[in-house]
């Protein structure tokens, strides 16, 4: 009887110390403040734009980076960078978007305008995954979102075996990636 008591233990110590690494990952996502932000894009040549003109993120017609993730904007440089394409970001953190954990809101997620070297080099550099979405080889996914792209940038990915990625439009089978915690529609696309 002793051995069990010890064994539940042990399994509720291990599973209190899980529980605390997840927290503490969560807790380590850098935001950047609006200037922070627009400096970064500034030296990287990336714009934006809004149709109020604005940044304020209370307002759903302006286009905000307060509190965005510094990996969400290192995304987007690194597809600059990489695409050599114009990126003119036309939605980040304001209110207007749909709410969820990995949100807009919360700094995941960045809108790119449309141009044509930006769909061409998304279609023919990542990995299609179904519902006109793509994935990057650093775990970015791409949605063509009618009149622009969006990019959610989960800075939890890790390549670990293979599971599935569930999206809006279904599971994703044979993904290389994974995250901490499940990745369940709302979290893609909520």
């Amino acid at each position: 009887m002793r051995a069990v008591l010890r064994f539940a233990a042990v399994l509720a110590a291990t599973a209190t110390t899980t529980l605390l690494a997840v927290t503490t990952a969560d807790a380590a996502v850098t935001k950047l403040t609006q200037s922070q932000a627009t400096a970064r894009l500034r030296s990287s040549g990336i714009t934006w734009s809004s149709s109020g003109n604005c940044s304020d993120r209370a307002n759903s017609t302006c286009t905000s980076f307060d509190q965005v993730n510094l990996s969400t904007i290192q995304g987007a440089q690194t597809l600059k960078g990489a695409s050599g394409c114009a990126l003119n970001i036309t939605g980040g953190t304001e209110v207007g978007h749909a709410s969820g954990t990995y949100s807009h809101y919360n700094g995941y997620k960045l809108d790119f305008a449309l141009n044509t070297c930006l769909t061409n080099y998304v279609k023919n550099t990542f990995t299609p995954i179904g519902g006109d979405q793509w994935r990057s080889g650093s775990g970015n996914i791409y949605y063509l979102e009618g009149n622009h792209f969006l990019m959610l940038k989960l800075h939890t990915m890790q390549p670990w075996s293979k599971m599935d990625i569930w999206s809006a439009g279904g599971a994703v089978r044979g993904s290389r990636y994974a995250t901490v915690r499940p990745v369940l529609p709302e979290v893609l696309w909520g």
